[in-house]
């Protein structure tokens, strides 16, 4: 079987690269273990050459080959008033990939993977949608559409996949649509992390690292992060920041964490590439993660798998990622999303030195349990039963 993937993912032509063409973030390993569910994949996406390529990583996979489009760019308005022009440019060759294809798989949000999932449903291809924001978040028409076709869609040869997870499906209406993870480390990777124990720093009780990373946006939980390292300087004087990650509020912190006193304290790393990423999760001590709304952050089986217990909130699956396992959870989920409640547990993780290495180890055994091939054979699962083989000599 033959899939065409169309993605808002923006790559770029890498002469290092098998395929021609690379990218950055958890795209890449994402699409190389779904492409070993299939004989053939074929990427089709906006394709530029950007002069900053900052973690760039290799698209590689089995039979694995791109079909560039033009360059959509801009945001907001401007990008929606572009996209008439682009699609006049690209539809033809949408189309014909379309065509050419067993079938199709379209992660949303995003224009292309809207696009492409209305072309198969009008050739009649088998269709797999794979929701990668958050499910449970409806304030856009967009948002309001992507969950309506879904629903509306889903069964039969239509895969529907939500990213997240919690106790209950992730719609009522339409019990076909079920929950994936997200994650971008293989078995190997996570079994070489697990094979460092971390312990606080003994003789060193002050020396202690916080760290957040993800998008520098309000409601993410940065602002709360740094009004709590405030409230945490008196009982731990040596206890530093780092923030990882780029986005519109990130000047907004910058002045916050200079209001706070902050100087020294906190270092705003900006956008960085996943290998920096892992670098500082492993020489930090703790992750906070105080967010007020997401999907399935694959950060946080990051931070856990180098063995950082987790400060986090009730939100969407993270209560269930964090647990309590046997009595012991990897980490502290918070009653209040408050500077004093993640200041609180902070410190009672900090100040703590067997309950942290309890954590620690937890997180490192719970995130064993969110490797790239169990998310390709989950995927691989529902696929099968839905398309019948995927692959030559495949036995379902």
């Amino acid at each position: 079987m033959k899939i065409v993937v169309f993605t808002h993912k923006p790559l770029w032509p890498s002469d290092g690269s098998p395929s021609g063409y690379a990218t950055d973030g958890g795209f890449p390993m994402q699409m190389s273990a779904l492409s070993e569910l299939f004989d053939a994949t074929t990427i089709v996406a906006s394709c530029s050459a950007p002069a900053n390529r900052p973690g760039e990583i290799a698209l590689v996979g089995r039979d694995l080959s791109v079909v560039p489009l033009a360059p959509l760019g801009g945001k907001g308005v401007r990008r929606k008033l572009g996209l008439v022009v682009w699609l006049f440019r690209n539809f033809r060759t949408m189309l014909r990939e379309m065509r050419l294809a067993d079938a199709a798989h379209t992660p949303i949000p995003g224009d292309i993977g809207t696009i492409g999932m209305l072309l198969a449903l009008a050739l009649g291809k088998p269709l797999f949608v794979r929701h990668c924001g958050n499910w449970e978040r409806r304030a856009t028409a967009a948002e309001y559409f992507w969950r309506w076709f879904m629903e509306t869609f889903g069964g039969g040869r239509n895969v529907m996949l939500a990213t997240g997870g919690a106790n209950e499906p992730p719609s009522s209406s339409n019990s076909s649509i079920r929950w994936i993870f997200s994650t971008s480390l293989t078995e190997q990777e996570l079994e070489a992390l697990k094979a460092t124990r971390r312990s606080l720093k003994v003789g060193e009780p002050d020396q202690r690292r916080l760290i957040i990373v993800g998008r520098q946006e309000k409601g993410k939980g940065t602002e709360t992060v740094l009004k709590s390292l405030a409230l945490l300087l008196g009982d731990l004087p040596g206890l530093e920041l780092d923030v990882v990650g780029d986005g519109s509020a990130l000047p907004e912190f910058r002045r916050l964490a200079d209001a706070l006193g902050l100087n020294g304290r906190v270092v705003f790393h900006g956008g960085v590439d996943h290998a920096s990423v892992m670098k500082l999760l492993r020489r930090a001590d703790l992750f906070c993660f105080p967010t007020r709304s997401e999907g399935f952050p694959k950060v946080v089986v990051e931070a856990m798998a180098c063995g950082l217990p987790i400060i986090t909130t009730r939100v969407s699956v993270l209560p269930q990622i964090i647990g309590d396992f046997a009595g012991t959870p990897a980490g502290l989920l918070l009653e209040e999303n408050t500077p004093t409640a993640l200041a609180a547990a902070a410190r009672e993780c900090l100040t703590d030195s067997d309950r942290y290495c309890a954590m620690s180890a937890q997180a490192q055994r719970a995130a064993q349990e969110y490797s790239l091939e169990r998310w390709r054979d989950v995927i691989g699962h529902h696929l099968s039963s839905a398309w019948g083989p995927t692959k030559s000599g495949h036995v379902s």
